[in-house]
Formats: C-alpha cells, sequence, structure tokens
C-alpha cells in the first residue's frame, strides 16, 4: 500500500530531475526505475499516474522525439535564466570560491540533471578575483535584518595595504554606522550608510565586514543625510554613482563625439536625452555625484568628452589632467 502511495511521487520525481525536451523516459524506463527503489507497477499504471500529475497541474509531455516518452516541459526556471543566475553568481566577487559552487549547485537542481551537468562543464570561476571572507551570507543576513529594524551596526573593515616581507598586509578599523541599504554594483556588494562623525553618506564593501553586530540604537534618520526622506531610492541612487564614488548631486552637460552614443546610454539609460549639435558631435545633460569617480570616468574617454556644466567639475578634470602629464614629464 506504501509503495502504491509512493509511485506517483517516485515518477514524478525521476521526470523532474531527469528530463527535458532532448531526454525523455520511456515507460519501461520509468518501470525499471521505479522497480529500483522497490515498487513494481505496469504500464497502464504509469499512464494514470502520468494523468494525474496533469490535472494537478504539472506540464507532463508525451513525445516520439528524439525517442518514444515522458519529459517534464515546464520548470520554474529555464534553462536561460539558470545559466543567467550562474553566471551572475560566478563573476560576483564577493562571494568567495566555496559558496560559489554551493550556490552554483543549487541553481544547477533547478534544470534536469543532463541540463545541470552541460552547465557545471561551463562554469568558470577565477579564484583570483573571489573575495576569501566567508562570512559573507551571515553579513548579509545580518545587515538586512538591521535595515529592517533601523537600527545601527558595528563591524570591523578589512583592507588591504602595502605587503610586508612579501606577506599580504591588512588595516582593520572599528565602524558604528546607521545602514540604509545594500547595493550590487560594479561586481561588488556595498552597504550604503552614515558615519555619525559626517553629514553624508558612503558606500562600504560587504566582503571586507568582519564580526558585524546589530546595535539596539535606531539609525540616524536618513533624511538628515540624503535626499530621501522614508525609502532610499537604490535605483536612483545607484544612477549617480561613479565607480561607487559618493558625492554631492549636480547635473552635469557633456559635450560628446557622435560615436560615444552607445556608452552614454549604457550608463545613463536608453532615455537619456541626445541632442544633435553639429554632425560630429551631439550634447546630454545628467544628474551625478560629482567625485573623483565621476572625473575618472570621463576621463578614460580622453579628448571626446567635454563638461560643459558645471565649471567646478571642468576644472576638476583639468586639474587631474596635469597632474598625470607632470608625472609622465618628470
Amino acid at each position: 500500500m506504501a509503495s502504491s502511495k509512493l509511485k506517483t511521487l517516485y515518477i514524478f520525481k525521476f521526470l523532474s530531475d531527469y528530463t527535458d525536451e532532448a531526454n525523455p523516459l520511456s515507460t519501461t524506463e520509468l518501470i525499471n526505475m521505479l522497480e529500483k527503489v522497490g515498487i513494481k507497477t505496469e504500464r497502464k499504471s504509469i499512464y494514470s499516474d502520468i494523468k494525474i500529475l496533469n490535472e494537478i497541474g504539472f506540464d507532463i509531455v508525451s513525445t516520439r522525439s528524439p525517442k518514444k516518452g515522458f519529459f517534464m516541459a515546464h520548470r520554474q526556471f529555464q534553462l536561460s535564466e539558470v545559466r543567467l543566475l550562474i553566471d551572475a553568481v560566478s563573476s560576483a566577487g564577493f562571494i568567495t570560491p566555496k559558496k560559489t559552487r554551493e550556490l552554483a549547485e543549487k541553481l544547477e537542481s533547478l534544470v534536469s540533471k543532463n541540463q545541470a551537468q552541460e552547465l557545471a562543464s561551463q562554469v568558470y570561476i577565477d579564484a583570483n578575483t573571489k573575495c576569501t571572507n566567508e562570512e559573507i551570507y551571515y553579513v548579509i543576513d545580518s545587515l538586512h535584518e538591521a535595515i529592517i529594524h533601523a537600527n545601527k551596526v558595528s563591524f570591523i573593515y578589512s583592507k588591504r595595504d602595502i605587503d610586508v616581507e612579501n606577506k599580504k598586509s591588512y588595516t582593520e578599523k572599528n565602524f558604528v554606522v546607521s545602514p540604509y541599504a545594500l547595493l550590487w554594483k560594479e561586481d561588488h556588494y556595498y552597504l550604503v550608510c552614515n558615519n555619525e562623525k559626517y553629514d553624508n553618506v558612503m558606500n562600504l564593501r560587504l566582503d571586507r565586514m568582519k564580526h558585524l553586530q546589530e546595535l539596539d540604537e535606531p539609525v540616524r534618520p536618513m533624511s538628515e543625510v540624503t535626499e530621501y526622506k522614508d525609502v532610499f531610492d537604490v535605483s536612483d541612487y545607484a544612477s549617480k554613482m561613479f565607480n561607487m564614488f559618493s558625492g554631492s548631486s549636480d547635473k552635469v552637460k557633456i559635450l560628446c563625439d557622435l560615436d560615444l552614443r552607445e556608452q552614454i546610454m549604457d550608463r545613463f539609460g536608453s532615455n537619456v536625452p541626445l541632442i544633435a549639435v553639429d554632425s560630429k558631435h551631439f550634447e546630454t545633460t545628467v544628474e551625478a555625484a560629482v567625485s573623483d569617480g565621476l572625473v575618472s570616468w570621463l576621463m578614460t574617454f580622453g579628448n571626446k568628452i567635454k563638461v560643459s556644466e558645471p565649471q567646478h567639475l571642468a576644472e576638476k578634470i583639468k586639474e587631474k589632467a596635469l597632474s598625470i602629464a607632470e608625472v609622465y614629464n618628470n
């Protein structure tokens, strides 16, 4: 009796684990697989169970190609979606190599075993670009809770220093901050927060945090240090950051060579205005945090971009260019 009740569940498991459109299971194969778990059955019973599973809502399809059999047609995630998630995890610098492999295996379980093997063979993990902080999940969980509770947090922040006697060296600093948001940008995970000594926000990398604790102390109101009043607008904030340097937001007008249209849209979105100035140039105005990060980003385009406004940003770029030229003139 118990075997009879389990049969339908086993059929569902076999179809879920081992089948996809390219790899169906025949009725004979299902019968043999059931026998291996101690359940004897016949063809009619298999058809009846598959009918029940379809009536419940599972999309099990009968096929004759590449062979006669059945496969699970619909899954919660498509193969392409799982591939995108695995690639994102593999390239995320804030996840350790060990946790990257564990998370990739969990994602692979969302598709058939044949598809999982195909995905596993294509996963590339560059350990050199991965962090070594195994506390990262704990840090994420704790910060998530602290942000919900609107409480401050304390932690030790570690940064790589100059090597001493060919050995890696680190400097560590204790922080107590008001956490407002978590932000994944440029392959790193950041905490947007306020150090009570200052009237602004800063971005700190999660992979550099250790021994994080939530404190029984309310955060500083974000309206005192940001332009946001009740809810921190992560999307708006991220769109203004360059290389995760914080700074005062300002309207920036730039004159660009015509061949920079794609780069400007990639950075500021497809709705950014592109106004023709002449046959070789266009002009656009964007809102951005004026910082060293913005200066560096603009300078990557050399003489193909010129800042028209604000003047103080144009002066920053001029000073930076002169200081670089001085290095190479000496």
